[in-house]
């Protein structure tokens, strides 16, 4: 399971407000069931690597759709083998050593 936090940033733009486009990319997160946390900066997605991904490429896809010409996009991805990642768990391991 993969923990992948993503920035979409329209660019080409009328206007300096994004909540639009990123409201139009949310929509995305629901209809693919995949687990997701919006933050005042990103979202963040568990799901499987590829599954990740594919549906990032889809919110990109929203933010054209929406009206922007561009979309700058930055994804970190933290793909642990070792042992089960979870969002829950990467927060509670630095509350646990504060």
């Amino acid at each position: 399971m993969a923990v992948v936090e993503v920035c979409l940033i329209p660019i080409g733009t009328k206007e300096t407000s994004v909540s639009k486009y990123v409201a139009e990319a949310e929509k995305i997160l629901m209809a693919e069931g995949v687990k997701y946390k919006l933050n005042p900066m990103g979202t963040v997605i568990e799901a499987d690597a590829d599954k990740a991904l594919e549906v990032i490429r889809k919110m990109q896809e929203s933010v054209f759709d929406k009206g922007a010409d561009r979309v700058y996009s930055v994804i970190k991805m933290d793909d642990r083998r070792d042992k089960k990642a979870s969002m829950e768990q990467k927060i509670k391991s630095v509350e646990d050593k504060l």
